[in-house]
């Protein structure tokens, strides 16, 4: 049969990134507490297309997945991007995993066991060299220190999300990058809070007011601190509870 894909095209048109995106799939994560936990991710895989070739080959990426099937996890990321050069004929490869990791926490007062969700991503690339980005988003509680400060009853506060990408030297635990995330807010949140629980987090928060330049802020200098990481960026948004709009601030740092 004739493969349409490999026909000429005279655009001479180079294409950066073509391929599959959100493909729904198993896969197992390193988890520092019980070794591995499995989840399901939302995978999208892409090559550079020269520009004598009409199209790639689509049914070729979701092959190489299929191939590694129940084993699709961060030490196989590098084979998987070569193989995609390979079999498509291309320079370059990426691979993006995003998926959701969950962590059991304890309320601070009560103890109260619940599992907490985090949206996490596993990023990589390959020309010549394998590029890795790990990448987590925090749900924390920031409390507006301008409210605190004019209010006569108390303080707006409002959900924030930080959404931090590390590249590291040595392997980095997720739980890890999470946890040193959560110091940066006014509060971290919980998803089982009893009444106790509620009252201390609360006055944690009213106690430690930030706007969502702080956590920025507070974020880089702890990452900028571990000589483990080489790379990062962080991004705060604000889900602003008087206003109707979020508020953001955005920080990159190459420490190489």
């Amino acid at each position: 049969m004739s493969d349409v894909q490999k026909s000429r095209d005279t655009r001479r048109v180079p294409i950066n990134k073509v391929g599959v995106k959100d493909i729904s799939y198993p896969i197992v994560v390193m988890d520092k507490l019980k070794k591995v936990q499995h989840t399901v991710a939302r995978v999208n895989m892409y090559v550079d297309l020269p520009h004598q070739f009409k199209g790639t080959h689509m049914s070729r990426f979701v092959e190489i997945l299929n191939s590694y099937r129940e084993q699709i996890a961060l030490d196989k990321m590098e084979i998987m991007l070569e193989e995609m050069k390979l079999k498509l004929g291309a320079s370059s490869a990426h691979l993006e995993i995003e998926f959701p990791y969950f962590i059991e926490k304890r309320a601070p007062v009560s103890g109260a066991r619940s599992l907490m969700e985090y949206t996490c991503a596993f990023r990589a690339s390959m020309n010549d060299v394998f590029d890795f980005l790990l990448e987590v988003r925090v749900p924390l509680t920031s409390l507006c220190p301008c409210s605190k400060e004019l209010s006569r009853y108390g303080a707006h506060n409002q959900r924030s999300v930080m959404t931090v990408q590390v590249r590291y030297r040595q392997f980095l635990w997720i739980e890890d990058l999470i946890a040193l995330i959560e110091t940066c807010g006014s509060s971290p949140v919980y998803s089982l809070l009893k009444r106790q629980d509620e009252k201390f987090v609360t006055e944690q928060a009213f106690e430690n007011p930030r706007f969502v330049e702080d956590m920025v802020r507070e974020a880089t200098l702890r990452l900028t601190a571990d000589e483990n990481i080489s790379w990062f960026s962080v991004e705060a948004e604000n889900f602003e509870s008087i206003h109707n709009h979020s508020a953001y601030a955005a920080v990159e740092r190459d420490k190489r």
